[in-house]
């Protein structure tokens, strides 16, 4: 008798969340479908119709004000949910299209790219939080390292950069070369 109730309440509440809506297409019911890109609205008589519309989840709405004038037309600046996150952009949106990121500007460090030798690294952030180090020059040159880097020369492959490596007997440089890793004494 639980089970049966706990799936009546399920049902329910799958049938309250749908929306009545004919296709503009094919006049058939739209449903909410799920994909590798969130939930939207597809037509029930898929394959024979390909009717879909996204649900605006990310539409650029309005979560916050901010309180400060737009540089551009001072109007407010706001915290906006976009397609690829958060960012500040103008309220007056779309006469004005001021936009900032909320990461601040990457990090230089004023160290030689030592693989290209034309671009500087600098800090970054991998999608999932962590923090490492690039050439400014990407993607022409690919040079990453993990670990924060020092510019000084390894004692044996004379490599220009060294990268602060933690050990358990505390803080060492290491060569950043691949191939020699060495630990400065």
């Amino acid at each position: 008798m639980a089970g049966k109730v706990h799936d009546q309440l399920f049902d329910a509440h799958g049938h309250a969340l749908e929306q009545e809506e004919p296709c503009p297409t094919c006049g058939g019911q739209l449903q909410t479908r799920y994909g590798k890109r969130g939930p939207f609205l597809g037509c029930s008589n898929y394959p024979e119709c390909d009717f879909i519309r996204p649900q605006n989840q990310n539409d650029g709405h309005i979560v916050k004000h901010l309180g400060k004038p737009c540089p551009s037309c001072d109007s407010e600046l706001v915290l906006r949910q976009g397609r690829f996150g958060m960012f500040i952009g103008c309220a007056s949106f779309p006469d004005c299209q001021h936009i900032e990121p909320l990461e601040k500007k990457a990090d230089d460090t004023q160290i030689l790219c030592p693989d290209c030798h034309k671009g500087h690294l600098v800090q970054r952030k991998s999608r999932y939080g962590k923090v490492f180090f690039a050439c400014d020059q990407y993607p022409a040159c690919r040079f990453a390292v993990n670990n924060k880097p020092v510019a000084q020369q390894c004692e044996t492959c004379g490599f220009p950069l060294l990268v602060e490596k933690d050990f358990a007997t505390g803080i060492k440089l290491q060569c950043a070369d691949k191939k020699c890793h060495h630990i400065q004494q």
